[in-house]
């Protein structure tokens, strides 16, 4: 018997909204108080709010964790299922909670690369890159709970369980197989099409994406750089969605956990800006994850009676990442600095162009 969800939005859809209100107010005050002054983000206090963002994502898991415990033994409608036992119910999820949170992360380093050579083709200045990337992010929010609403929809029909595992795997298989990521924002079919009805200014004029000109409004390079951010994570999305899905059937965890990583993206970025392609074995690690979860999806799970533990699941993923990361450290490889490899994408696509 299929147990029904935990969390259906019918009976949750407060939890949502508080949580998406309490989302909004983190950024407003990360925004309004915290980076109230464009300035160059330095290493130690990109440490620090990435440390921050991280416990407060663990911190939330527990609370979670703790309200589960209360609330699902006093739930008429879950302890009527045969077989269900609460406190494990509840520890199941908030593990599920800590896998997303963890795929999610590790699918992060993607974005921080292509966000590097972005800034880097853009000459978005150092304090300037806070402001477009808490933008991106408010987008971010915004096109991921989209994703995890048609998810959520769609994979009431089994066979698209088999398409997302099947999509997973294909993908996995490319990024262990693809060459260097390259970015090229002026061949970009978005980017294009924005630039045929926006005029575009030369140069970037302070934090401002608009300017007014000759009584025509003006796009600035730094939304131009922030337009493409966003276009980079929403083809991200489609593969961090489906795999957080393979992890665990609650549309409520999927989305809890996607937002605290991507809320962390900021401050994992200016800390590991400088050195990100030193992680040069975790896109291999990425690839094996996403392959596990594809198989989770379309194999695993009916081999386990309908799911795999997310004990083993939680093991294999944090355990494939570190051991990549662990890998890249133990067998460096000679790299560019990050303003060169930004510089010669941006030399060798204006080249194209």
């Amino acid at each position: 018997m299929i147990q029904p969800l935990l969390f259906p939005f019918t009976e949750y859809w407060w939890f949502y909204a508080g949580f998406t209100a309490f989302v909004v107010l983190l950024l407003v005050v990360d925004l309004g108080v915290f980076h109230r002054k464009a300035h160059a983000v330095e290493l130690r206090e990109a440490a620090a709010w990435s440390a921050t963002w991280i416990v407060m994502s663990l911190l939330f898991n527990y609370v979670f964790y703790r309200y589960m415990l209360a609330r699902f033994p006093n739930d008429p409608r879950l302890v009527a299922v045969p077989g269900f036992v609460p406190h494990q119910a509840a520890l199941n999820a908030a593990l599920e909670f800590l896998a997303g949170y963890v795929t999610e992360k590790a699918l992060s380093f993607d974005n921080i690369f292509v966000f590097v050579l972005v800034m880097k083709y853009f000459h978005v200045e150092s304090r300037y890159q806070h402001r477009v990337l808490f933008a991106g992010i408010l987008g971010a929010l915004v096109f991921r709970a989209i994703f995890i609403s048609f998810g959520a929809v769609l994979l009431r029909f089994e066979i698209v369980m088999f398409v997302f595992g099947a999509f997973l795997i294909v993908t996995g298989a490319r990024i262990m197989a693809g060459g260097d990521t390259k970015v090229d924002p002026e061949h970009n079919a978005v980017v294009r099409l924005f630039r045929r009805f926006v005029p575009v200014t030369p140069r970037i004029l302070n934090a401002r994406f608009f300017v007014r000109r000759n009584g025509r409004i003006h796009a600035t390079p730094l939304f131009i750089a922030l337009l493409f951010l966003e276009m980079t994570d929403v083809i991200f999305a489609v593969d961090s969605v489906p795999a957080i899905f393979g992890l665990t059937r609650e549309p409520l965890i999927v989305f809890t956990s996607n937002i605290c990583a991507i809320l962390g993206l900021r401050a994992l970025y200016f800390l590991l800006a400088g050195a990100i392609e030193r992680f040069y074995m975790l896109k291999y690690g990425l690839g094996l994850v996403l392959v596990f979860i594809g198989l989770k999806m379309i194999w695993l799970n009916h081999v386990f009676d309908g799911h795999l533990p997310i004990t083993v699941s939680l093991v294999v993923v944090v355990g494939v990442i570190a051991v990549s990361i662990a890998l890249s450290f133990i067998f460096p490889r000679a790299v560019e600095s990050p303003d060169e490899t930004g510089a010669s994408a941006a030399v060798k696509a204006k080249e194209v162009s």
